[in-house]
C-alpha cells in the first residue's frame, strides 16, 4: 500500500495519435486541421506529395492522409514510396470523379479510402486504430531466416531487405507472432483491421502477395501454409 505522500507511477494512457495531412486546398486542410486538433490529434499539413516524403521519415505520424489528386507527386506513388521507405499507414481522400485514384492508391498499398469533403466520423476511427506516432510496436522477431523489426518497420530475408506495404508488414508480423501456429482468416481481420473490414478476399491478396515476395527471396526457408478451412501458418524448415 502506497505511503502518504508517496508518488504515484504515472499513467499508463494511450498515446494520442498524429496526422500529416496532405491536402492541396488550404480551405479544406484548415477546416480538417482544426477538427481534429480540438480531438487532441496532432496535425501536419503538406500541400504535395514531395512533401509528404521528406516529411514522412522524419516525424513518423500515426498515419497520412492523401488529398487526390495530389500535386508534384501522385497519391498513388508517394503510397508506394512510403512503402518501400518508412511503412505507414495511408489513407487516401477522393472525390466523386477521382474512383481511379482511389483503385491505384489501394493497389499500391493504401488501407483506406475516404470521400472528399472529409467527415471527421470516418477519419477518427482510423486514426486511433493506427499505431502510435513514434511508437516501437515491440521486439525483433526471427522465424527461419526472415527478421522483422517493428520498431524500425524492416524485414530481412538471409540478410536482404524485403519492401513491404504497410498492410503486407503487419499480415507478416502477426504470423511470425503466432509461427508454426494456425491463425484463422477472421482472427487476422479482427487484429488489424477491427470492425473495418470483413471480406476475406482482401486477406486473402495480401497472402498471395508475401508468398510471391517470400518465395522470391533465394534460399528462402519459410512459407505461408493455408489450412483448408481454417486459416493459414508460417512455417520454417530450419
Amino acid at each position: 500500500m502506497p505511503q502518504p505522500g508517496a508518488r504515484r507511477p504515472p499513467s499508463r494512457l494511450p498515446t494520442a495519435p498524429a496526422l500529416l495531412l496532405a491536402e492541396a486546398d488550404e480551405a479544406v486542410a484548415a477546416e480538417v486541421a482544426a477538427g481534429l486538433t480540438a480531438e487532441g490529434i496532432k496535425v501536419t499539413e503538406c500541400r504535395d506529395g514531395a512533401e509528404v516524403l521528406l516529411r514522412a521519415g522524419l516525424e513518423r505520424p500515426s498515419m497520412v492522409l492523401l488529398g487526390a489528386p495530389l500535386p508534384v507527386v501522385d497519391a498513388a506513388a508517394v503510397t508506394e514510396l512510403l512503402g518501400r521507405l518508412c511503412p505507414l499507414t495511408v489513407v487516401v481522400g477522393v472525390g466523386p470523379q477521382d474512383a481511379e485514384e482511389a483503385v491505384a492508391a489501394l493497389n499500391a498499398g493504401a488501407v483506406a479510402v475516404v470521400a472528399r469533403p472529409y467527415r471527421l466520423a470516418e477519419i477518427l476511427p482510423l486514426l486511433w486504430r493506427a499505431p502510435a506516432s513514434g511508437a516501437g510496436p515491440g521486439e525483433r522477431l526471427t522465424v527461419g531466416d526472415i527478421e522483422l523489426d517493428p520498431a524500425g518497420m524492416h524485414v530481412r530475408i538471409r540478410g536482404r531487405p524485403l519492401h513491404l506495404p504497410l498492410r503486407e508488414f503487419q499480415v507478416l508480423g502477426y504470423l511470425m507472432q503466432h509461427a508454426h501456429q494456425v491463425v484463422g482468416r477472421q482472427q487476422i481481420l479482427r487484429e488489424l483491421w477491427g470492425d473495418e473490414l470483413t471480406d476475406t478476399n482482401t486477406l486473402t491478396v495480401h497472402i498471395k502477395r508475401l508468398r510471391e515476395k517470400i518465395g522470391s527471396e533465394p534460399g528462402s526457408c519459410c512459407t505461408i501454409d493455408t489450412v483448408r478451412g481454417l486459416g493459414y501458418r508460417l512455417e520454417s524448415a530450419r
